[in-house]
């Protein structure tokens, strides 16, 4: 298959890439900074450049695509730890966090719309920010669309792409968890207090946390990719999400390390601001419609996925 995907230079889109060249897929990624691009991505990609704005050059790819999969967008939390302590979401970053997901989609939107001929399924990034935070329900894809910056993005990300439909291309809509990769991501952020020795819950450990190994996230991408029946919003998340207090506890147990430290939420709020509802506000989502379409995870339990990503 020719696969086209936008946002390829992230953790997923790199895993995602080095999975489809694997099996001999041709994988071109769309990509503001290509030089840079090719650094990071396995050889046999192929590069075009775009400013996720408007047409170009790079247009006539997607009518030699069978697929696109759209993963672009600013990072929420910010690049590196220093980005995530540090620089707060100001009025500027949140518009350019909603701006760099909506405006992308529009675009590719309008690509398709022009194409000669059009893909065949196209795959729409979201995230379980979609509900809102929710305390301690259970999260399906059945639940209602929640509120706040993030849930409000969630939604406007999706519906920047919902013309699809009309065209006759088949819309699927992932709705990611956090993503456990030890190539990167939020995961190595998370396990850094235990590695000093400080590990904890934060807040009081009640919220939820709706991991998925990134073998998983990849494994499940290609699923509904080729799964012909598969159309609209899966929750990309592990069957069984787990407290904050209870990550805690296994990452501890992993790292042999205490998890008996306690960072209060009036601290992280004072530090991070709006942002801190990334680490304070959480979902138990789980992924019934993922497991209804017959996909079979590798990683359902948090434990093992940790011992796999450390080799512990």
């Amino acid at each position: 298959m020719k696969i086209l995907i936008s946002g390829g230079s992230g953790l997923i889109g790199r895993a995602l890439t080095r999975s489809l060249l694997n099996d001999d897929h041709h994988v071109t990624v769309l990509s503001r900074n290509p030089t840079r691009s090719a650094s990071i991505l396995p050889k046999g990609v192929a590069l075009q450049q775009w400013d996720g704005v408007s047409l170009g050059s790079w247009q006539h790819v997607v009518s030699e695509s069978d697929a696109v999969i759209h993963l672009a967008g600013e990072s929420i939390a910010g690049e590196n730890l220093a980005a995530i302590l540090t620089r707060r979401w100001t009025s500027k970053t949140k518009a350019r966090i909603l701006e760099s997901r909506v405006q992308s989609g529009h675009v590719l939107l309008e690509a398709i719309r022009k194409a000669k001929r059009r893909p065949s399924i196209f795959i729409q990034a979201s995230a379980v920010g979609y509900y809102g935070p929710r305390g301690t329900e259970e999260i399906t894809e059945e639940t209602s669309p929640g509120e706040g910056f993030l849930a409000q993005v969630c939604q406007k990300w999706e519906a920047s792409i919902a013309e699809l439909e009309s065209m006759g291309v088949r819309r699927v809509v992932i709705r990611t968890g956090l993503v456990l990769s030890a190539e990167g991501g939020i995961l190595p952020m998370m396990l850094l207090p235990f590695r000093f020795y400080m590990g904890g819950r934060l807040g009081d450990g009640l919220q939820g946390i709706p991991w998925i190994h990134i073998q998983d996230e990849v494994d499940a991408i290609r699923f509904l990719g080729i799964s012909n029946h598969a159309r609209g919003a899966y929750n990309l998340s592990a069957p069984h999400p787990v407290s904050d207090r209870e990550f805690a506890r296994i990452a501890g147990l992993v790292l042999h390390r205490p998890n008996i430290f306690l960072v209060p939420a009036f601290a992280l709020k004072a530090v991070l601001g709006e942002k801190s509802m990334l680490v304070l506000d959480g979902q138990y989502a789980v992924p019934n419609r993922l497991i209804k379409a017959g996909y079979t995870f590798h990683y359902e339990q948090l434990e093992p996925a940790l011992r796999q990503l450390l080799q512990s």
